[in-house]
């Protein structure tokens, strides 16, 4: 083992200890019986309609709002709590595509959030916790094909190409962590556009798929900046969400954010303002409302 994933090693265990963290529990019931074990790559495609069915249950026709409480005693909650137990024998491996394995984890991470929500109890926001947002996303985890993954592992660790945490040092997994063959590269930035954290400044829920996942990206990216974005022309200020300052190295820079938003804003007015404006303009970042996304 390197320096380097000693120190990452470490920086995990001393993670756990000071979130009260038990790396031995996770979300997902007790491994079934052998006969409820999905082969290849048919789980995936059953999570994929289980987010189906919770929209249909207790989601706003956007998939920004969720009815947690009505959710939870719902049988399509109870079925997909069955299906996630499969997650213990799930060689995530057999998704051989990009496609495949981006989609799959989006979706599960998104069902990760709402399961999360339910189970831990939670009443005004992700954050309502002693320690806050570190907390709820390190403690909510799935133990898949034999290793834990928390919320934290799935989007720092595997989605965002192992970039890690953002305010952390580092790499999020070390090289020598089994986990690390999860890690999908390279980062396609347009998935800051797809994850839902059940707040409400997230972007919504959708149901992403391997043959439809570029063009539900680009729909997904191009939906939230058009809701999102505000433009003072006088002042040249563009206003858009915090995601874009956290993330801005997957974006590449300010400059990368420029371009990101000109091939995603749908006006063309506005695109060509700031084309024309791309090296005077100032960047602003909206505050994040971390409400509960509660479906009252």
């Amino acid at each position: 083992m390197t320096l380097l994933d000693t120190f990452i090693t470490g920086r995990e265990k001393l993670l756990n200890q000071v979130l009260g963290v038990d790396p031995f529990t996770s979300l997902n019931p007790d491994k079934p019986s052998k006969k409820g074990v999905s082969k290849g790559s048919a789980l995936s495609a059953e999570i994929k309609r289980s987010i189906n069915k919770f929209k249909s249950a207790a989601m706003d026709s956007n998939g920004e709002l969720v009815d947690y409480p009505g959710l939870s005693l719902n049988p399509v909650y109870l079925s997909y709590r069955e299906l996630v137990s499969r997650l213990h024998d799930f060689d995530y491996s057999v998704l051989s595509s990009g496609e495949d394995r981006l989609a799959f984890w989006i979706n599960l991470y998104n069902t990760l959030v709402i399961d999360a929500v339910i189970q831990e109890g939670v009443k005004t926001s992700v954050t309502e916790s002693r320690l806050g947002i570190l907390s709820f996303f390190q403690k909510a985890a799935y133990f898949i094909n034999g290793q834990r993954f928390s919320l934290t592992d799935i989007e720092h660790g595997v989605i965002r190409g192992n970039h890690g945490f953002p305010y952390f040092p580092g790499p999020h997994f070390p090289s020598s962590d089994p986990r690390y063959n999860a890690v999908i590269r390279p980062i396609d930035p347009r998935i800051h556009f797809a994850l839902n954290c059940a707040s409400n400044s997230c972007p919504p829920i959708g149901v992403y798929t391997p043959e439809q996942l570029g063009t539900q990206l680009d729909l997904a990216a191009r939906n939230f900046i058009q809701g999102d974005l505000l433009v003072d022309k006088d002042r040249k200020t563009v206003s858009v969400s915090s995601i874009f300052r956290w993330y801005q190295v997957d974006f590449g820079g300010k400059g990368g954010i420029v371009d990101f938003l000109l091939n995603h804003i749908v006006e063309p007015g506005i695109q060509g303002w700031l084309k024309e404006n791309r090296t005077a303009i100032q960047l602003n970042y909206h505050p994040y409302n971390w409400g509960l996304n509660q479906l009252n």
